[in-house]
């Protein structure tokens, strides 16, 4: 699994990070990376940004890591006033930047709105995150409960991306 992105907006952009924070004062930008490790974001460009309901490119004239945030100069954006107004925007990719995988390997997206159902048939709701614990990661399965289940053997059986289901080892009761 490749936590490339946290969440799929379509088939065709991916959320891959937000802007979040201003950094100095000649227009650049703090990125929230939704990309692990978060210096990957870097790797995706051009990012593409909804803005009225409109599509738009973002041309990164320079960006790197900054202690533990990523920060980035956008081309037409020199002082504060005007990244200001980028604060709290999405950031998005088309899906053809990204690797292609292999067999068995899933962008987290992948996962997203899949059904989870255990070994007894019983549906414990649907993937709503993937979060990594420091150990491991977890699927967050939305139910009539809230499920954290571990994304490793023995817990996890099978991932059928044509079925739409994830096969889990997992008691209806944790």
């Amino acid at each position: 699994m490749h936590n490339s992105t946290s969440v799929a907006t379509n088939s065709k952009r991916l959320l891959v990070g937000k802007i979040n924070g201003l950094f100095g004062v000649r227009g650049w930008v703090k990125i929230f990376s939704h990309t692990h490790p978060r210096k990957n974001i870097l790797s995706y460009q051009p990012w593409s940004i909804q803005v009225g309901g409109q599509w738009h490119t973002l041309a990164i004239s320079n960006a790197q890591e900054q202690s533990k945030t990523i920060v980035a100069k956008i081309k037409g954006f020199d002082n504060r006033q005007q990244a200001r107004m980028m604060l709290g925007t999405n950031i998005y990719v088309d899906r053809s930047q990204l690797p292609k995988l292999n067999k068995g390997e899933y962008y987290w997206q992948d996962l997203i709105n899949l059904k989870v159902v255990n070994q007894l048939g019983i549906v414990l709701g649907t993937v709503k995150n993937l979060v990594y614990t420091g150990a491991n990661h977890v699927l967050v399965v939305q139910g009539e409960k809230e499920h954290w289940v571990p994304y490793i053997a023995p817990f996890l059986c099978e991932v059928d991306i044509e079925k739409q289901q994830i096969l889990v080892d997992w008691d209806k009761d944790f």
